[in-house]
């Protein structure tokens, strides 16, 4: 008598998971406003700029206008500008933010609360309280001329391009000092005491413990002010230096002053090329520095 062995029958094919509709419908209300509120106006911005005088489309008005002297003059003063106003601003904001974090003093906490009240002022209000007061009827002015009896004001620079970058450092300082205090907060007292403990000096141990864990943060606020002086405009315009045109000012010279909108289109689609590049860089540097820390 054989026995028959019966083959177990196949397990049952479970049916595959429906896919659910949920996540893409939260998704899209969020995709919507964004292409609504940012790429609808920068293709609008690149669709006009490609209009030409005869109003037909082409490159024509980019050759035209990018071949002007005055154009490559206003993004050669930009750009000067706004790397100035950032190397001042790492150099103040940095020296600023190691003495409210690591020198004590009496009036400490007052004067990191007058830098977060800086963060929401406007940046012509800063700009107006500096022809106030080193205007050429300025305080300032006013003082020196009573002390050394001279009738010509010795302060005269908001209307070049120094008085631009020293309102730019005064306004956004407070960008870098704000990262800074929150990365020396994330740092344990027991490593700067060790490293004094073993003879280090106090510039030893700014340099080489308390700045490499402050990068990240030095490279954040230094970005984010670059790319807040790239374009700026309200403090270039407050200060009244004519002859400091920088490419925000001209895109308003031709848009509202003199109504070129193919002109302005193609000024404006070069700065939003500028800020897409900042960020960019911006970006890579970040991710260098965040795998650097992760890899020691």
């Amino acid at each position: 008598m054989t026995a028959v062995l019966e083959t177990p029958a196949a397990p049952a094919e479970s049916p595959a998971p429906r896919r659910s509709l949920r996540p893409i419908l939260w998704t899209l209300p969020p995709v919507l406003v964004v292409l609504f509120m940012a790429v609808y106006p920068i293709m609008r911005v690149l669709w006009e700029s490609t209009t030409t005088k005869d109003g037909g489309r082409g490159a024509g008005t980019w050759t035209s206008v990018l071949a002007e002297q005055s154009v490559r003059n206003a993004l050669w003063r930009t750009v000067t500008i706004a790397v100035s106003s950032t190397i001042g601003c790492l150099l103040l904001g940095t020296f600023l933010a190691i003495v409210l974090a690591f020198i004590p003093f009496p009036g400490s906490q007052l004067v990191g609360r007058l830098i977060d009240t800086v963060l929401t002022l406007p940046s012509f209000l800063v700009t107006l309280a500096f022809t106030f007061l080193y205007g050429t009827a300025g305080a300032v002015n006013a003082l020196i001329e009573k002390l050394t009896g001279s009738g010509e004001p010795a302060l005269n620079f908001l209307s070049t391009p120094w008085g631009v970058i020293f309102a730019e450092i005064t306004f956004f300082t407070p960008f870098v000092v704000r990262p800074l205090l929150a990365a020396f907060a994330q740092l344990p007292r027991e490593q700067l005491d060790v490293a004094s403990s073993l003879g280090a000096t106090p510039w030893r141990v700014l340099r080489q413990v308390v700045l490499p864990e402050a990068w990240p943060a030095l490279a954040a606020g230094g970005s984010l002010v670059l790319l807040l002086t790239l374009n700026e405009f309200g403090i270039v315009l407050f200060t009244g230096a004519k002859g400091v045109i920088t490419l925000p000012a001209l895109i308003y010279t031709r848009g509202i002053v003199t109504f070129d909108l193919p002109g302005a289109a193609v000024l404006a689609s070069v700065q939003v090329l500028l800020s897409l590049t900042l960020y960019l860089g911006y970006r890579l540097l970040f991710a260098r520095l965040t795998s650097t820390r992760q890899e020691s």
